[in-house]
């Protein structure tokens, strides 16, 4: 009786156990069904990406409202976009051009300027990808991914920041020049940031630096800030002047239509920046924002 037993419970655990496998089975199928595959036929549905990992796969994914962002709504910065474009021109025309750092003062255009030369070269073939920063270990397969395609890209990495132990900071330090990758004819990249030199730096760690047992202790620092100086072209933003921002929200304020008296306009513009970030291109917008959204309340 207690062998009859036994192989009942045998064969019923055979039965659940087979069962449990076809169960595993149908929904790994499943979820092979619901992860995305690597796909880079969208490439040819849009002029801007966004770099996405899902489900362990990265996917290019078309932005269909492009921030529409012109050069010639871009006042203040005439010597910094003259270089970009210049750099650009060369770069969607097949001639050698430089990766490019835009670093300095936050608001003031770095981030704009890079988007609106989309607008200026989309009919050349120029496409933006933004690649976020924790995505910057992602950057061979982007490049592989890109090579053998006719357009020109540039890999768009905003606000970017790093501590010396970041793997990113590393990665793309290899990428900008020193790794075995070979450099793509079509890609480059182009930074923004508020750091010089894209990393944190402190009094602190020169001090470490001297104090500790390295015999070449200034080494550790300059390797800190290598980064920065593998950007062929590195351009700074300051903060404008009154005159420049003042004339930045005129110049808003007239393609908005808005129908307020300029020395109101002007006067209000000032105590905006007083009470806010300081003059800059981006305070000038949203002071212009809030004009026109008290207006359309009012009318």
């Amino acid at each position: 009786m207690i062998s009859m037993d036994k192989e009942a419970s045998s064969e019923l655990f055979e039965r659940v156990l087979t069962r449990f496998e076809q169960v595993l089975e149908k929904a790994e199928r499943l979820l092979e069904d619901r992860l995305p595959v690597p796909s880079y036929e969208t490439l040819d549905t849009a002029a801007a990406f966004i770099w996405q990992q899902r489900g362990g796969v990265g996917l290019f994914r078309p932005v269909r409202h492009i921030d529409r962002v012109r050069l010639e709504d871009l006042l203040g910065i005439d010597y910094q976009l003259k270089q970009l474009v210049r750099n650009t021109r060369q770069f969607v025309q097949g001639a050698p051009a430089n990766h490019v750092l835009l670093w300095g003062e936050r608001g003031t255009g770095k981030s704009s300027a890079v988007k609106a030369l989309l607008f200026a070269f989309a009919r050349e073939g120029l496409r933006l990808v933004q690649v976020h920063r924790q995505d910057l270990l992602d950057l061979p397969e982007i490049i592989d991914a890109l090579w053998d395609r006719p357009e020109k890209y540039i890999l768009f990495c905003d606000d970017l920041s790093f501590e010396a132990s970041d793997a990113e900071y590393k990665e793309l330090k290899a990428l900008l020049e020193g790794g075995l990758h070979a450099r793509s004819t079509n890609v480059l990249i182009y930074a923004t940031s508020n750091r010089r030199h894209l990393m944190q730096e402190r009094f602190t760690d020169r001090q470490a630096t001297a104090d500790n047992d390295e015999v070449h202790a200034m080494d550790a620092v300059e390797e800190q800030l290598s980064l920065a100086d593998r950007f062929g072209l590195r351009l700074s933003f300051y903060k404008i002047d009154q005159d420049t921002y003042l004339q930045i929200v005129r110049h808003l304020a007239g393609q908005r239509n808005l129908d307020i008296d300029s020395i109101i306009l002007e006067r209000d513009a000032l105590r905006w920046a007083l009470s806010h970030s300081g003059r800059s291109g981006r305070c000038a917008r949203q002071f212009i924002d809030d004009q026109e959204g008290r207006l359309a309340i009012e009318m």
